[in-house]
Formats: structure tokens, sequence, C-alpha cells
């Protein structure tokens, strides 16, 4: 559907206000014909543009961003175009210029410099200089006169020098072209100086601008800071720290873990619920009913005489250690992202405080959490029917608060698909108001229409369904989904290898190579990626026929030995080195798929721009079997034909070779090494290299 927006006079295109016409709504007297010949410019498909603009799209401050729109008009003009951009909130029009790519596709690329929300929209018009100069050479090639054209020429820049007064400095070089036309003897100087580039470049500026129009929208874009869109997690429960199952953890026992987190290259540590853990119905071992007398219970049943979400486990320490435990994390150069449970253990002080906040039965019992098969006795949820309005939501945004003021600024938000979508679109916009580098992910493994609407309100990061894409076509579809097709505009997934919830029968059946595999699509396929702690010595004993951890530190303290044998640390510091060391890694939509003929190994790349930094990866996702295929350089990539060279590194090992024509062999052995990493070296730069 065309969409236009309103004329101006030229010169006067920055700032005209981008009000679409309403015909049914006109000034007295004006002419709706009059009216619509004004718009003769129609804008469509922007992008990004989510829902119509309902929604904000989302980038990286610092980063490029690319925006685009077809723009065109009747018959044969030229048009030039620009994007108009500026902070929400803010009244002056920053523009950069639009290219044209093909067909009637405008493009312009802007980096935006600061964390918060920008608006943007275009603007068009004909540019009768440049129109005249493309028929001037067209007859030119014609061999037909161009006397009338000389003067056509004279004409355009003399408007352009009585329209420039606001910039005197353009009207003096068109007053100067002007005078250097009057001394000059032959019609053919005359003309070699009027389409000259330093004269286009100068119409460009202050030439005409005919029929200025506006698109009818302003759009938004959230700049956010880079780590919400590119950051590594690992996940490990406070309590478990202490390296005896017998003693609760501290936040001190954490201090003492930050060196081993920070040494693997993590630069996000989450923690599940730091709060009191309530008594009533609390879960023993392995999710038992019944509970012993020295059983913690889950640290998502939160809430007990100690307080709420605003307080912090006794056993784990007061707030000065937890302010201790920040300090020293951000001396490791580690952010400390908390759990933001929106739910009550049945001693929480709010059913107390808040009754009407709950769902009750008709027995007059609290209604306990539930996901049938699965039962939550120890967890009521919070009701967000209107009699919990506003008061719920305000106490929410406060506790919300309450963590920032202490140094959290990354939340991992348990099961917001729950909760309302308003309640998520206020809170997130309320809360980026006065903090917008603060980071939420939403953990909502649930339809793909939700987890994405999740991410329209503004959640920065989302889990994904990656847990469960192990095949190769499962993985190339799933991944040029989330990369190639709209969403890439807002919804930025963190690919969790596994959770403390989840414990994949890849995993459970895959023994090492599967922990390799799944780590390193995890962390080269995902701009953001993380594992919870015990991945790294490949724990997956599980409850039987069940996704879920025997043993699990959801309901018992463990002690972790970290450093057996047949551990993957070295893995996962290669991997968290590349992602840091190399810039191919750190833009999601930057994946491409190429040619590897065996559906066992999957074969991708990531690349920069100017091809300066190109990185390729095998991996065998048959944890069990070794696998060989034929496979495609992308030499084309560098402009290259099939039979070219092109020189190699191997990321694992650092030695460098040649590959010699498009098609090569690998062998992948999952019990030497299921995955292989290359770098391939842009041919002009190899000698510098």
């Amino acid at each position: 559907m065309k969409t236009a927006g309103r004329a101006a006079k030229p010169g006067s295109w920055h700032s005209v206000e981008p009000l679409p016409y309403d015909l049914q709504n006109l000034p007295q007297g004006t002419n709706p014909r009059v009216a619509l010949a004004a718009d003769p410019i129609a804008f469509e498909d922007p992008s990004p543009e989510i829902n119509g603009g309902r929604f904000a799209a989302k980038c990286v401050v610092g980063e490029p961003v690319l925006i685009e729109a077809d723009i065109f008009s009747h018959g044969h003009d030229t048009l030039d175009a620009r994007l108009l951009y500026r902070p929400a909130g803010t009244d002056a029009w920053l523009q950069q210029p639009m290219s044209l790519l093909q067909k009637d596709r405008w493009r312009a690329t802007v980096v935006l410099d600061e964390n918060r929300l920008y608006q943007f929209t275009f603007c068009a018009w004909h540019d009768l200089y440049a129109t005249w100069r493309e028929d001037v050479a067209k007859k030119d090639a014609a061999a037909q006169g161009l006397e009338a054209e000389v003067e056509e020429g004279r004409g355009l820049l003399q408007k352009a020098a009585r329209s420039a007064s606001a910039n005197p400095r353009d009207a003096n070089e068109l007053e100067q072209v002007l005078a250097s036309l009057m001394i000059l003897r032959t019609g053919v100087q005359r003309l070699a100086l009027l389409k000259s580039e330093a004269v286009a470049a100068l119409m460009s500026r202050a030439g005409p601008r005919t029929d200025i129009c506006r698109y009818s929208k302003i759009l938004e874009i959230f700049a956010d800071r880079k780590a919400a869109a590119f950051s590594a997690w690992y996940e490990l429960f406070p309590r478990s720290q202490s390296g005896d199952p017998t003693r609760h953890g501290t936040f001190d026992d954490v201090v003492a873990r930050l060196p081993y987190v920070r040494s693997l290259g993590f630069d996000v540590l989450y923690f599940p619920p730091i709060h009191p853990i309530g008594r009533t119905m609390r879960k023993g071992r392995n999710n038992n009913l019944t509970a012993d007398v020295d059983d913690v219970g889950s640290p998502y049943a939160i809430g007990s005489e100690h307080g709420g979400h605003d307080a912090i486990h006794p056993e784990l320490g007061s707030f000065e250690e937890f302010r201790r435990l920040m300090a020293a994390a951000r001396e490791h150069g580690l952010e400390i992202a908390l759990d933001f449970a929106i739910q009550c253990s049945p001693d929480h002080p709010w059913i107390r405080q808040h009754p009407e906040w709950f769902a009750w039965r008709p027995d007059g019992s609290l209604k306990f959490a539930e996901n049938p098969p699965k039962k939550y006795e120890d967890i009521v949820n919070l009701d967000f029917r209107a009699g919990s309005i506003p008061e719920l939501w305000h106490a929410l945004r406060h506790i919300l608060l309450f963590w920032i003021n202490h140094g959290v600024k990354i939340f991992r938000v348990d099961n917001p698909h729950t909760k309302p979508f308003p309640f998520w679109e206020w809170m997130i916009g309320e809360v980026r108001a006065k903090h917008p580098d603060v980071i939420f992910l939403a953990e909502g493994f649930t339809r793909p229409n939700v987890m994405k609407h999740l991410a329209k309100l503004g959640f920065s990061q989302s889990y994904s369904h990656f847990t469960w894409r192990n095949t190769k076509r499962e993985l190339e579809d799933y991944l040029t989904e989330l990369t190639k097709t709209e969403c890439r505009h807002y919804i930025r997934p963190n690919f969790f290898a596994n959770t403390p919830d989840i414990n994949p029968i890849y995993l459970q059946q895959g023994g090492r190579p599967g922990f390799q595999v799944r780590l390193i699509l995890a962390g080269t396929l995902g701009g953001n990626y993380g594992i919870y702690n015990g991945f790294e010595i490949g724990e997956a004993e599980a409850i039987p026929g069940k996704e879920e951890y025997l043993n699990s530190e959801k309901y018992e303290i463990r002690a972790w030995d970290m450093d057996q044998p047949g551990n993957v640390q070295w893995d996962i510091r290669f991997l968290n080195r590349l992602r840091r060391e190399h810039k191919a890694l750190q833009d999601f939509t930057r994946l491409a798929f190429y040619n590897a003929w065996n559906d066992n190994i999957i074969y991708y790349g990531k690349r920069t721009a100017d091809l300066a930094d190109f990185l390729l990866f095998h991996v065998c996702l048959d944890p069990h079997s070794a696998h060989g295929a034929d496979f495609e350089v992308p030499l084309w990539e560098f402009g290259l034909p099939d039979d070219a060279s092109i020189e190699v590194e191997d990321m694992v090992t650092g030695h460098r070779f040649t590959w010699h024509g498009k098609v090569q062999h690998i062998h992948l052995d999952p019990f030497y090494k299921p995955y292989a990493a290359w770098r391939l070296i842009r041919p002009a730069a190899s000698a510098s290299s």
C-alpha cells in the first residue's frame, strides 16, 4: 500500500512535520485533489518497521544500522532521498543521504551513539538538476543538439542560487559557477561545466527540491549497549559454591569462584533467585513432595519470614556481602545477572499484606502453580487481573528499581509469557526511561509468536528453541529464520546449551563430543549464548525418560570438581577467546550456510562487511561416529574464480596453509575434535597478515 508524506516548500524539508493527510478533515476550502497532487512520491516497505511501526526495532550503540525503503514516483524524474533521525523526545532531525540500491530500493547507513530510543522517517523529492544531467547524457550520446539544455541548466543554477540564501557558502559557489559560464566561449565548454562532478555535488546540497514529501510515520529503534547483543553467560547456584555439600555457600564463596569464571572467558555471571525460601510445602531432593528438615528447597519458592523479593536469603549473606560481591565481579570484568521470578512461596509477606494479589480457591485455600503434569505446590502465582492494578505493577517496578540501585543491570525474567503483555510493555518502558542500559532476558520456551511478541515489547534477549534443534536441516532452517527474516530486527536469541531446568537428550546421549558440539554451535551461531555450570564436566545424569537432572541443584546443594578428567574447559576458553578477538562473530545476523555434502556435517561462516575478518566452521553433528565431506570454499565472496587459491589459518592449531580451488574435503572425528574453525585471509591482505 502506498504511503506518502506531506509536501513542503523547497528548501524547508528538514522542518516538515510528519502529518499525513486526512481527506475527511481537510482545512475548509482545501481541494482534496490539490492535496493528493502534493504527494507524488510513494514510500513503501521500510525496514526496519515492526508491526507497522507499533514497536521499536533494535540495534547496538556504535554499530552501523542499515535502514531501507522503497521510494519512487511517476514518470522518469530522478529522486533524491534522506533518512531523518533523532533521539526520541527531541525536535531537530538529523539527516543521512540515502543511496539507490536497485530499482526503487533506497538505503542509508547510520551509527547511533547513545544508549537510548531513537526515531526515524524518510524524506524524498524530485531532483530537477539530476534529472537534467541524466537527460543531457542521453541526448549527448544520441548526438542531439544541446543548446536549449545549456540554458535550462543555467536556469536551474540561478534558481538554486536564489533559494540558497540560508547557506551563504553554497550561494556564493553557485554565483561563481554562473559567472564562469558567462566567460566561456562555446556551448560545449559551458555544458561541460554545468554537468561536472563539482557542480553535481554542489547542486546535490543546494539544488531545487521539488515536491518534497515525507513518509507518514515516525518509526522507532532502540540502541542497546553491546552486552544486549553480544554476551557469554555462565550460570551457577551461589549456595553450591562452598565446595562442601553439607555447607551452604555464601556470596564470599562466590567471590572466590570469580577468577575461574572469568578465566573461562565469560562476561555475565547469572544467579537463580537469591531471596529467602519458604518452608510451607517445601520440596525435597529430586523434587520430592516431602522435604527433610535439612532440605534447602527450591530458590524459586520466594519469600519467608525473612522477607520477599527485596530481601536476601540469610545463609547467602548480607547486603554488605552482596555489595562486596558486586565490586569484586566488576574488578574481574563480570556483570552479575539476577533472576526476576514473579512468583511467591505460601510464606511470602505479600500474601498477608495483599491477599487480593493472589488467586484463591472456593474453599479459601491458595491456588498453587500448576503446569500439568507438573505441580509446584511450593509456589503460588500472582494474579494480574484488574483487582491488582496498579498496586501490583508498582510493587514489581519497585523490586526491579531496588536491585538496579544495588548495581544490577541484567535480569533474566522467569516465565514472562505467563504474565500479561501490557504489563511487560509498561514495565520495560518504565525502567528504560531511567536506566536505558538495563538488559532483560526473556526465559520463555513457548510458542514462536509469543516469544517474538515478548521481544517486540522490549525484551533485550530471548531464550530460544536452539536447545532442541539438533539436525543440520533443523539448525539451518531455524537460524535462517532468525537472521534473514524481519525478526532479526527485534529478537536476539540467547543460545543456552543447557539450564538447571533442561538437560537435553542430545547431551544425555552425546558424551564429551556432544558437549563440544553444542558449545561450539551455541557460541559461534549465536551472538548471546550461555551454559549452566556442570556443562564443562559433561554433567548429564538425568531422571529416566525426562529432560531433568538427577540430583538437581534446584533442590539440593552440590559440590563441583570442574577439573576432573574429560572436561571441556579448553574448548570453552578457545571459543570465548575467538568471540572476543573476532569482529565477525559479534554480529548475529552475519551468518551464511555453505555446502558440505554430508548431512552429519554443518558448515557455515561469519564475516565482516569488508571481508577483513572471515571465519568458517565445520561441526560434526553426530557425536558417535566420524564423518567426511567435500565442501565449497566461498571464493566467490572475495570475487575469486573457482580455480583460485586462498590462504587459510586453522584457528584451533594456528597452522597456516593454502586451499587451491573451490572444492575441498574435511574429515571430522568426534573423539578427536568434532569441529574445525578456519580464518580465510583476504588475498590483498595476505602479505601483511
